[in-house]
C-alpha cells in the first residue's frame, strides 16, 4: 500500500519528504509525486500489458502511438485524457499510455500539422485531424488496422481472464487516471497534491479496516 507523508509520524513510503530537497519541512515533493503516478502506470502495464515474466514492455513505439492517436482524433476530436481512456477501453483495461507519453506526442502531431487545436471550453486542448492528417492515415491504413487489432486482441484476452478481481482492477484504473488527469494540470499546486494524497490515504485505511 502506498502511504504519503504529511510531515507527521506513521509509515513513510519514500514520498513527500520531511525536510527534503523539493518540498521543505513537511512539504509535498511534487517531482516524486509524478514518479509515483508513473509507478502506478508501470505496474498496471506489467499486470495487463501483455508482457511475459512480469516484465514491463512498451505496447507501441513512438511512430505507432502517433498513428493510433491520430486515428482516434480523426474519428472524433478529443483531448489527451479522452485519448487515454479510449485506448484503455479498446484494450479492455489492459493498456493505457501515460500522460507523459500522450501529451508530447500530441504536441509533435500538432507541429507536423497532422492535427490542429479546436476551440473548446475549459483548460484542456481538444484536437481534430487536419486534411494532411486524414491523408496520412489513408496511406498507413494497413498499419493502423493492425494497431487497433492488437488492442482489441488484448481486450478479448482480458475479458476471458479477468475473473472476480475485475471490479477492483477497474476501480484502480479509474483512480490512476483521475490522479494523473488532475495532477498534470497547470494549477496542480503542492496543496492540491496534499489533498489528493490525503484522499488516497483515507481510502487505503478504510480498505485495511474491512473485515
Amino acid at each position: 500500500m502506498f502511504r504519503f507523508s504529511h510531515g507527521g509520524g506513521g509509515r513513510h513510503h519514500g514520498f513527500g519528504p520531511r525536510g527534503g530537497r523539493h518540498g521543505g519541512e513537511g512539504g509535498m515533493d511534487v517531482e516524486r509525486f509524478f514518479h509515483w503516478v508513473e509507478r502506478l502506470n508501470d505496474g498496471d502495464r506489467r499486470r495487463g500489458g501483455g508482457g511475459g515474466g512480469g516484465r514491463s514492455r512498451r505496447m507501441f513505439d513512438g511512430g505507432e502511438l502517433r498513428l493510433l492517436l491520430l486515428k482516434l482524433i480523426a474519428d472524433e476530436p478529443r483531448h489527451g485524457y479522452e485519448l487515454i481512456k479510449a485506448i484503455e477501453a479498446l484494450s479492455g483495461g489492459g493498456y493505457a499510455p501515460s500522460p507523459g507519453v500522450v501529451y508530447p506526442t500530441l504536441t509533435l502531431l500538432d507541429e507536423m500539422e497532422l492535427i490542429a487545436e479546436q476551440a473548446s471550453a475549459g483548460s484542456r486542448k481538444r484536437f481534430a485531424a487536419t486534411e494532411a492528417g486524414v491523408a496520412h492515415l489513408a496511406e498507413a491504413a494497413e498499419t493502423v488496422a493492425a494497431l487497433l487489432a492488437r488492442l482489441e486482441a488484448m481486450g478479448a484476452q482480458r475479458a476471458r481472464g479477468d475473473g472476480e478481481g475485475a471490479p477492483v482492477r477497474r476501480a484502480m484504473h479509474n483512480l490512476r487516471h483521475a490522479v494523473q488527469d488532475r495532477a498534470v494540470r497547470a494549477d496542480a499546486t503542492p496543496e492540491l497534491l496534499h489533498e489528493i494524497a490525503a484522499l488516497i490515504d483515507e481510502a487505503a485505511q478504510k480498505v485495511e479496516r474491512l473485515k
